[in-house]
């Protein structure tokens, strides 16, 4: 794990190297322009001196501690727990008044000659505490030493001036205040006594908390009270339901059935009307209906029926009928009614005992309840009271110590170190000046490219490429002198492994080469497709080397150029596009017959004719007849495609190859577009087999063992051709 992460260390490092190398001159511009306005601000600047003093303070003057009295007039202390006595004393000091005194008593003028501005002579003025003392240091700068010290010398006085009359000031406006509150304050005493008086009286308010007490007490009296009685209603209640049910009446009922059977009158007709019903039972078994005696015996039993139901009617004072045999009842129904009777009205009597002791309770609740209320507002007026009260002994008492402190002459502050004229400029710090310059030309230069490398989102390494795409890094081209061969009169600048088979791109293309013959374990390689993710990355340029080298080894090469929107391999080869893929897919010329053999063991097939839908022809059934063909006439065939961020046509002759070559170029690719051609690939499935880094700034010394061209090193070179040509004939596959 230490080692991974010193590896990273060091990646970084390199990474901000890079940065450095590329972005040198932004950097050495601005650390230069920074340090050069430094240096300039810094000697043209005046020297400047600075005067203290010094001041120190007494928590309380000496004449109030030598008294005792009003020991708070005059007294250094705090309004908050947070505030500094000495930190407010420091805002007093730069006070406008003080300050302007101070300009006018010195005639303090500004480089124009002006009376120097408030903002001007505080920002030369510095007032600060000496940490753990009572001490506060007074400083003022200036170009001139004299006016600095009689600066601070004035301001001193002035200040302890000032600080005598504040205080005497403050004993007077005390006095006067305190002379003008009083009879108020005396009137608010007399004003909360009478509030209180009245409130006892409208209230009767003797003692609450006695009233309280007693009043719990009561109210716990009434609830047992009440609770009894509730108890003893619900058994007469009871013992009233249990009589009725069996007597099969109600009150109403049986307190009439019991007037009935006491009332004379309804009994004596009740008894003579019995009679004559049984006269009548006993003559009509004699006699029939029509006989004159039973017809006398029926009115007679009629009349006696309506005047024992007028009786019942005035006894009862009700119309409703009852029936004949509840007229007359035995003496135990009788006893039984009775006690129906007496039950209900004790269960009455019981109700309105608990009515009344409930209003009782409601009352005394009520009153309860309103206690608090009561209390709250007598507290109130309580400490009304008392704060007036309070006050106003406080008030006479401070008057009389205020009368006695009045005439005091003394202050809280006194100089404790006079003022010297300063010899030492404090301004400008030349090495200081010029050290932060060179630090914020640094930080600002640093800041800079770091910012400017950030908005690029170019890939600028062969690191950086191999981390976006993360595929095996199979080979990196070097960047040769295009421009110097050009000038020289060098043709066909694209083809340094035909044209200088001794440099550096030679090798590289070799170890290319040979690096793709272990890219897949137990298959040859046939048919290569090279692609990459923009345009500009030299894609064409890597297919026609690959193409070469790989001729170059004995191996029967056909080089491809699938890039039907943009061809190239027709101006690197410097041959004509009249005839090509396209016109092979469309059927117009077959493949062994327009394949132009450039070199030895190599055949170039241009794009041909640009057609209108070039990725509907690289998708047929011709393109991959015609690989299928390519694979058996030749040992290896090399397709160039164009980039893969912007067109489909890579992908879809990739999945008719054995394997796809991304290059990738530093400066030209950027992480967008690799990360749209990694996302691509993923998608298509297109088997990768590894990328080339292409154009990349390589160490002189890198490749000096291939760039020397002594003759015995071209023996050694070309006895190691016959190696590679003799590895063919043994069946060593390289490709």
């Amino acid at each position: 794990m230490p080692s991974n992460q010193e590896d990273q260390d060091f990646v970084d490092f390199q990474k901000y190297g890079l940065t450095f190398k590329r972005r040198w001159l932004l950097i050495a511009t601005i650390m230069g322009s920074v340090f050069g306005a430094t240096g300039l601000i810094t000697f043209s600047q005046k020297p400047v001196y600075e005067a203290e003093g010094k001041l120190l303070f007494n928590k309380q003057n000496s004449v109030s501690s030598l008294t005792g009295v009003s020991e708070q007039i005059g007294q250094l202390t705090g309004v908050t727990s947070l505030s500094n006595p000495l930190e407010t004393e420091a805002e007093v000091i730069r006070s406008n008044d003080i300050s302007q005194k101070t300009i006018a008593d010195l005639q303090l003028k500004d480089e124009q000659g002006n009376l120097l501005e408030m903002d001007a002579f505080l920002g030369r003025l510095k007032v600060k505490s000496v940490r753990g003392t009572d001490i506060l240091q007074l400083s003022y700068s200036s170009t001139n030493p004299q006016e600095a010290a009689a600066t601070v010398n004035s301001l001193m006085r002035t200040y302890l001036e000032n600080n005598v009359r504040t205080n005497r000031s403050e004993a007077t406006a005390a006095r006067e205040f305190l002379h003008k509150q009083l009879p108020e304050v005396e009137a608010k005493v007399t004003q909360a006594e009478v509030a209180l008086r009245q409130f006892k009286e409208k209230y009767k308010v003797i003692s609450l908390e006695e009233e309280a007490r007693q009043g719990v007490k009561t109210l716990d009296e009434l609830s047992n009270q009440i609770t009894q009685l509730r108890a003893k209603s619900i058994d007469a209640k009871s013992r009233s339901s249990a009589l009725q049910s069996q007597l099969a009446l109600n009150t109403r009922q049986a307190v009439a059935l019991s007037t009935l059977s006491q009332s004379n009158a309804v009994q004596q007709v009740l008894i003579e009307y019995q009679k004559v019903q049984d006269q009548l039972a006993v003559e009509r078994s004699r006699y029939t209906d029509d006989h004159p005696a039973i017809a006398n015996l029926l009115g007679k039993e009629q009349a006696l029926k309506e005047q024992l139901e007028r009786r019942v009617g005035q006894t009862v004072g009700s119309s409703q009928p009852i029936e004949e045999q509840n007229l007359q009842i035995g003496e135990l129904q009788q006893t039984l009614t009775a006690n129906l009777v007496e039950t209900e009205v004790e269960r009455l009597g019981l109700e309105n005992q608990t009515g009344v002791l409930m209003k009782a309770f409601l009352s005394y609740q009520a009153r309860l309840r309103n206690l608090p209320k009561l209390e709250q507002t007598q507290l109130r007026l309580e400490r009304q009271l008392q704060v007036a009260r309070a006050t106003y002994e406080q008030m006479l008492k401070r008057l009389q110590e205020v009368q006695v402190v009045e005439n005091q002459n003394v202050g809280n502050a006194r100089i404790i170190s006079e003022v010297l004229v300063p010899k030492k400029q404090i301004s400008p710090r030349i090495a200081l000046n010029l050290a932060l310059g060179g630090v914020l030309g640094f930080i600002l230069a640093l800041g800079s490219a770091l910012l400017i490398e950030a908005m690029d989102k170019s890939v600028k390494t062969a690191e950086e490429a191999k981390q976006l795409l993360d595929y095996p890094l199979l080979g990196t081209i070097p960047l040769f002198e295009q421009k110097d061969r050009i000038a020289r009169g060098e043709n066909k600048t694209e083809l340094p492994v035909l044209n200088n088979p001794y440099s550096s791109v030679n090798a590289a293309f070799e170890m290319l080469q040979i690096n793709l013959g272990f890219t897949l374990t137990g298959k040859e390689l046939k048919v290569i497709v090279v692609s990459s993710s923009v345009v500009g990355e030299g894609k064409s340029f890597v297919a026609a080397n690959l193409a070469v080298a790989t001729a170059q080894m004995g191996r029967r090469v056909l080089l491809i150029d699938a890039d039907m929107r943009r061809p190239h391999q027709h101006e690197i080869w410097e041959m004509p596009n009249l005839m090509g893929l396209s016109n092979v897919l469309v059927g117009q010329a077959e493949l062994g017959k327009i394949a132009k053999e450039v070199l030895i063991n190599l055949e170039v097939l241009t794009a041909g004719t640009m057609p209108p839908n070039p990725a509907a022809l690289l998708d047929s059934q011709c393109m991959a007849s015609l690989l299928k063909q390519a694979e058996r006439d030749y040992d290896c065939v090399i397709i160039d495609t164009p980039p893969l961020s912007l067109l489909a046509d890579a992908t879809i002759v990739g999945n008719l190859a054995d394997g796809m070559l991304v290059v990738a170029r530093p400066g030209v690719v950027n992480s967008s577009a690799a990360n749209t051609t990694k996302t691509m690939l993923e998608h298509s499935r297109v088997s990768v087999l590894g990328m080339v880094v292409n154009g990349v700034n390589t160490d002189k010394n890198s490749y000096e063992y291939y760039t020397n061209t002594d003759s015995g090193y071209k023996n050694s070179r070309k006895k190691e051709k016959s190696k590679y040509s003799l590895s063919k004939i043994t069946g060593l596959r390289l490709l």
